[in-house]
């Protein structure tokens, strides 16, 4: 047993040292020399803390107590929010926290601006509904790589997205031709942006035209107008690229992929019930089928 062979090494090597390479907390380890009889009670805690521990990394260490409770509560292993937090701590795991970035889109141009129809009303009863979209960038010792993505604001999914070295308006035609050809919606779909000149370009609202979609607008320099899409942008950057560096472009694309996949299939939100997009909408479908 570990503890045993812990105890047995005490005397060579500090406990510390050993309890970390045999994965478990020291304080685990000091309550079993307590009681060493209660194997069953320590084997449960052993399984608790490796499951917390494998769940943290899992989730790309941005979950704290509150959905680790959650994810844990998923796999049949039901622990308090109070009980995880003690466990983070005792296992030294602090979720990552966001770093700030600045908008990318430019709106000091000449074409035409639609009004603020969506207006701050951001709670969408039914997918297909109403889409929200924008632009950020990452860097590489390659250079600038720009991201546009549309999002569905009912379960927050990204439905669209495109990857290119410059943020001309094509970056943004391809996110949304995307987004159209996987969804297929009905007529009369608002899109909300900011007032970026990709999105006011003929090239653009004319292709929203043709499928035959309502265009919204944020208003000049407010950011709240368009923040689920912040939002999404801020989690993909404190989430996962700002802890790497990425020599090529390539790299940087593949995690941003990466990223996309982990966010619509398995990342919890507390807005969805912790629910990951595919899986709200799974359940929205499932009700009304």
């Amino acid at each position: 047993m570990k503890y045993g062979f812990i105890r047995e090494q005490q005397k060579t090597y500090p406990v510390t040292v050993l309890c970390r390479v045999m994965e478990l907390s020291t304080s685990a380890f000091y309550e079993w020399l307590k009681n060493p009889g209660d194997t069953d009670r320590i084997r449960k805690r052993e399984a608790l803390e490796g499951k917390v521990r494998q769940l943290f990394y899992e989730y790309k260490q941005i979950y704290g107590y509150r959905r680790l409770s959650d994810a844990l509560g998923k796999v049949g292993m039901k622990s308090g929010y109070y009980q995880v937090r003690h466990l983070m701590a005792r296992l030294g795991l602090k979720a990552r926290y966001p770093k700030r970035f600045k908008v990318t889109t430019n709106s000091n141009h000449s074409e035409a601006i639609s009004a603020n129809t969506l207006n701050l009303q951001f709670d969408v009863i039914a997918p297909n509904q109403v889409w929200t979209t924008d632009i950020t960038y990452v860097w590489t010792f390659e250079g600038w790589l720009y991201v546009a993505v549309i999002i569905d604001l009912f379960s927050r999914q990204v439905v669209g997205w495109a990857i290119a070295d410059h943020m001309r308006t094509t970056l943004c035609v391809k996110a949304l031709q995307m987004a159209f050809w996987r969804r297929k919606p009905a007529p009369g779909l608002l899109h909300h942006s900011d007032r970026g000149s990709q999105y006011a370009s003929h090239e653009y609202r004319s292709l929203l035209s043709v499928m035959k979609m309502d265009q919204s607008m944020s208003r000049k320099g407010n950011c709240w107008d368009n923040s689920p899409t912040e939002r999404f942008f801020h989690s993909l950057k404190h989430e996962q690229l700002n802890y790497e560096k990425f020599k090529t472009k390539e790299e940087a694309k593949l995690s941003i992929i990466d990223y996309l996949a982990f966010y619509n299939g398995k990342r919890t939100h507390s807005k969805l019930g912790y629910q990951s997009p595919l899986e709200f909408e799974r359940v929205f479908y499932r009700k009304i089928a």
